[in-house]
């Protein structure tokens, strides 16, 4: 008689038995060059917008502090997250850092810390997209009344359709478009001559000191993280970088360099063609300095750079959003389903679908300054959680207790920094989007209280720790 408790009850007599189903996983194709794409394609276009908003908030000179104090702040972000993800190298970037280091809530919140951070950046990034093919066409003459809510819900579809097809061929498109993206900026500074003040450049008659006072400058570091917003989004393609202990260091950090050069050359020319009070406002401030030049193939390279460089961090962020979503769902962080990875494509494909109609929404109802404060908070969020987690790291894994591909230098001073522009950014933020800001934070808290009491049990603690680490110091 047949025992039915068998797992291959029933099978006829001598069947081999059926093979277990072959896990598929995301393919380890991209290099240090895709990481710098990636990471510098997510943020160079805070150069061709948003960044200027900071102008409006304290003036040029403001500005400009907001621009290096928040260089450093991301330099931070950029030597902590190096060290970490060389050692943590999983999908979901600082989620699985924080997974691995505090515990399962806190990963929880950091996720949805990224997901909303990179879904705001690219509803961002389809917003300016229609609002500078609606100008350029105007400008230019070339047709008549032109919906720019089409080419942001396009943007949306094409870049998830993209994402969609597979990984090499997304990031490869991001790193050719972000290098002519650069190349854009770097000869609107040369033919502004710089070597020559006063005849392109009005520094001069522009400047015009502080005209709020030093509580400018605090307003102005509000959108000042515009400039590098996004470099951390490296550490999402962890689990699909070839060698992760070197190319995410590598990456990142080259990166963050390439973004202080570029965040600095903007402001020179931004500031020396326009004067604060336009600056403050525009949508595509260097396009429209290119426009001042009286170029007019200078104004249609700026255009392609302005429009590459939204793709390009769109892309990115289409990307990092959905990497973030498909490792909360492989984990049961949350449902399965969105865990699962396209059997031919290799992408997380279901996270990338779902992602696209709530951009679409977002992208024509919400103004862009409001987006860009989403994004702004969520990330700050985010780096809050990294500077905690660096600490406990190196207090659970001493150096030496495991292997690292990169160690920051000058431990703990980067996450004391962090911290501390961190707290003073909050407190700008505050200053003009309060309502903003006590709304994400209640909702992130209501979201916190859905995980602890419906999605904690699914949780298993013991699966998701995938690092060969020896126990932590102290256990």
């Amino acid at each position: 008689m047949t025992d039915i408790s068998h797992p291959i009850a029933g099978a006829v007599a001598g069947a081999p038995a059926a093979p277990a189903p072959r896990r598929v996983a995301l393919k380890r194709v991209l290099g240090p060059a895709h990481v710098w794409g990636l990471g510098v394609g997510i943020v160079l276009v805070g150069e061709f917008m948003g960044w200027n908003f900071a102008v409006g908030k304290g003036g040029a000179i403001a500005a400009l502090t907001a621009c290096w104090l928040a260089g450093i702040l991301y330099t931070c972000v950029a030597m902590i997250d190096s060290e970490i993800t060389s050692t943590v190298a999983a999908a979901g970037g600082q989620y699985a850092q924080a997974k691995h280091i505090i515990g399962p809530l806190a990963a929880f919140n950091v996720g949805l810390y990224l997901v909303m951070a990179y879904t705001m950046l690219e509803v961002s990034n389809a917003i300016v997209t229609g609002d500078l093919i609606e100008a350029f066409s105007h400008n230019m003459g070339l047709v008549g009344d032109v919906d720019k809510r089409a080419f942001m819900v396009l943007t949306i579809v094409f870049l998830s359709w993209l994402n969609y097809r597979g990984v090499l061929a997304t990031l490869t498109l991001n790193l050719v478009i972000t290098a002519i993206a650069f190349a854009a900026i770097v000869t609107l500074f040369v033919y502004a001559q710089p070597w020559a003040p006063g005849e392109t450049l009005k520094h001069g008659e522009l400047l015009t000191g502080l005209p709020y006072g030093g509580l400018g400058i605090l307003a102005a570091m509000h959108f000042g993280l515009w400039f590098y917003l996004g470099i951390e989004g490296t550490t999402q393609a962890a689990e699909e970088v070839r060698s992760p202990a070197r190319a995410l260091p590598l990456g990142t950090l080259t990166g963050i360099m390439t973004l202080l050069i570029a965040a600095t050359l903007t402001w020179y020319v931004g500031t020396g063609l326009m004067p604060w009070e336009y600056l403050g406002q525009a949508v595509t401030p260097l396009y429209d300095a290119a426009r001042l030049t009286g170029s007019a193939p200078l104004e249609i390279f700026l255009f392609f750079g302005t429009l590459f460089a939204t793709v390009a961090s769109a892309n990115g962020c289409v990307n990092d959003a959905s990497r973030a979503w498909f490792a909360m769902g492989r984990d049961r962080y949350m449902p399965v389903w969105f865990g699962a990875v396209h059997p031919t494509y290799r992408t997380p494909y279901r996270a990338i679908v779902f992602f696209a109609p709530i951009a679409i929404l977002f992208a024509i109802s919400t103004p862009l300054d409001q987006t860009i404060t989403f994004s702004i908070l969520s990330g700050l969020l985010g780096y809050t959680t990294m500077a905690l987690s660096i600490v406990m790291f190196r207090r659970k894994w001493p150096l030496g207790s495991i292997p690292r591909g990169f160690v920051h230098p000058l431990h703990p001073l980067p996450a004391v920094l962090l911290l501390l522009l961190c707290s003073v950014t909050y407190a700008a933020v505050f200053l003009g989007y309060g309502t903003q800001l006590l709304a994400m934070m209640a909702f992130y808290i209501a979201a916190s209280a859905w995980f602890v009491l419906h999605r904690y049990k699914y949780v298993r603690r013991g699966d998701q720790f995938t690092m060969a680490w020896p126990k932590p110091r102290g256990y």
